[in-house]
């Protein structure tokens, strides 16, 4: 099985911290947040795809052509149009299923095992917040399956609502292919993979269904890179 990360972009909201390191090698008790996602993959992943940008040869250095026995593919986004524009940039590459990743967020191998369980649904594992701030918004059906994900803009930075949040990682498959690229907001020149996801889903009358979880790390801001290391250590005891 193949999974891919979506590295490519730099951490705008980080930039103190990004002028000269990648956001997804930013350190976190001692190693990048990319190799947590990396470790995090099961053994069923056995080939990893990266999506780099900015300063996506950190990376390449870094890890090289394999990682812990699963292989390591690179493929450059020139063009910063998006996630779904990164993620199209593997599509040649992608074989059935596979799993998508942020760069620089923090997922448990637990909630990676639920959601590449067999089946034939698409899945995003999802988190309650108390108060959503910068999170996508993902609203069910009446069956409980996912509808909408609405996706904050800068407006929404201190937005208290609560409500399911998006991790933003999806188990896919290759028909997503077939449909087109949604924009992530109306007049946008970023294709957004939460609006292209939903939209193939109901294109395709594929289930969406929602993996909850309560052990998503969100890195969106310096302070999340201490906060993760604590919760980290706290996890290993």
């Amino acid at each position: 099985m193949q999974a891919v990360i979506l590295a490519a972009g730099r951490g705008t909201r980080m930039v103190e911290l990004t002028e000269a390191v990648p956001k997804p090698m930013l350190d976190v008790g001692g190693k990048p947040l990319l190799e947590y996602k990396l470790e995090a993959l099961p053994e069923e992943v056995d080939e990893v795809i990266i999506i780099v940008g900015y300063l996506g040869s950190t990376i390449q250095k870094h890890f090289g052509g394999s990682f812990a026995g699963k292989r390591v593919l690179y493929v450059e986004q020139e063009d910063l149009n998006g996630t779904a524009g990164a993620l199209w940039q593997a599509r040649d590459i992608l074989k059935d299923k596979f799993l998508i990743m942020m760069g620089d967020d923090i997922y448990m191998q637990e909630d990676v095992q639920a959601c590449i369980a067999p089946g034939e649904n698409w899945r995003l594992l999802v988190q309650g917040l108390p108060e959503l701030y910068r999170a996508g918004r993902v609203e069910l059906d009446a069956e409980g399956h996912i509808d909408r994900i609405i996706e904050s803009s800068k407006e929404d930075e201190t937005r208290r609502e609560a409500g399911i949040a998006s991790t933003n990682m999806y188990f896919l498959d290759t028909r997503l292919f077939t449909c087109p690229l949604i924009p992530k907001h109306e007049g946008s020149l970023e294709m957004g993979l939460p609006q292209t996801v939903v939209n193939a889903a109901h294109m395709l009358g594929v289930t969406f269904e929602p993996v909850f979880t309560d052990k998503w790390i969100q890195i969106t801001a310096p302070k999340d890179l201490v906060y993760a290391a604590e919760i980290l250590k706290k996890m290993e005891k």
